[in-house]
């Protein structure tokens, strides 16, 4: 006896258009082009057309209170700066800033990790404490150790005169103002580093102490033997954010010394600052930032190499 098999409106699919196949049939590399096309199109709003809008800017003398229009003028600005020696010493006393604060908030940050790191039954309240100068306002923090150097009622000479030694002018002495704002600088960005380090002090297994205590190791060794070498990336990618905002140092001394005595506290950023803010100097103080950011770059590719040639 012969079946008769039916069929409902709604067993019957319909094929998709043609002009949706190839969409609907993306390889793994289109999808990912696909997928990765917003995020390109913001970053692109927001950093690459200010950036090559500021390197446009550069070459065009254009100061607003000139009352003239803008002029072409080249490389002009870039020429000024070799024969500008507040461009020199900004950026020296930039360099210097990064190469005293950026170790020395890595070695507290990786000691404030580790005590953070440490199984105690409290361990909330230190870790805690590492959010606050992190959570802290940078200019609030200017203001704050501002107080604490002030020669006459701050709480350092304070300090020392209590201890019998002589209370120290701070912002009138060019090395002191300068140790004063790296000794801010590092206590701010500390807790930062080591929020960075902790995370990467989780993610090492247990068992490899446990291991080496079997083996006989001791702390020391384990510090340098599995600690350390398992926070390289950790600490790498905290020396690239530090170093990184370390080179556009600008609320810590402007805020404690303005950039005195004179000029000897300035940065490269509170430079830029005071040409394009104050004296509304366009031009010279976007060829300033250009070659900022192009410093800030070069770094940033100095530490990646470093990444890549450890792997």
């Amino acid at each position: 006896m012969a079946t008769t098999t039916t069929f409902k409106a709604t067993d019957i699919q319909e094929a998709p258009p043609a002009g949706w196949t190839r969409w609907l049939d993306l390889s793994d590399r289109s999808l990912a082009v696909l997928l990765l096309a917003p995020a390109a199109i913001l970053l692109a709003l927001i950093i690459v057309y200010p950036v090559c809008r500021l390197a446009y800017t550069s070459l065009f003398n254009l100061s607003l209170t000139s009352g003239l229009p803008a002029e072409f003028v080249g490389l002009e600005n870039y020429r000024l700066m070799i024969d500008d020696p507040v461009f020199w010493e900004t950026t020296w006393n930039t360099v210097l800033i990064t190469l005293i604060t950026v170790p020395g908030a890595l070695l507290v940050g990786l000691c404030l990790a580790l005590m953070a790191n440490l199984p105690f039954a409290m361990q909330w309240p230190v870790r805690l404490s590492l959010l606050i100068p992190w959570a802290l306002p940078l200019s609030f923090a200017g203001l704050i150790f501002a107080w604490f150097f002030h020669s006459e009622y701050g709480v350092v000479n304070d300090v020392l005169n209590r201890f019998g030694f002589e209370g120290i002018i701070w912002f009138n002495s060019p090395n002191w103002a300068f140790a004063a704002i790296c000794l801010t600088i590092i206590w701010k960005t500390s807790s930062f580093m080591a929020l960075i380090i902790l995370a990467g002090l989780q993610t090492i297994p247990r068992s490899l102490y446990e291991a080496a205590d079997v083996d006989g190791a001791g702390r020391l060794r384990q510090f340098f033997e599995i600690t350390l070498p398992l926070l390289k990336p950790s600490i790498v990618v905290a020396l690239i954010f530090r170093t990184i905002t370390a080179l556009q140092t600008f609320d810590i001394p402007y805020m404690m010394t303005g950039g005195g005595p004179g000029t000897s506290t300035s940065t490269l950023a509170m430079y830029i600052h005071q040409n394009t803010v104050s004296f509304l100097d366009l031009g010279y103080g976007s060829a300033l930032a250009v070659v900022m950011f192009a410093l800030s770059m070069c770094v940033t590719a100095v530490y990646l190499r470093m990444i890549r040639t450890k792997e």
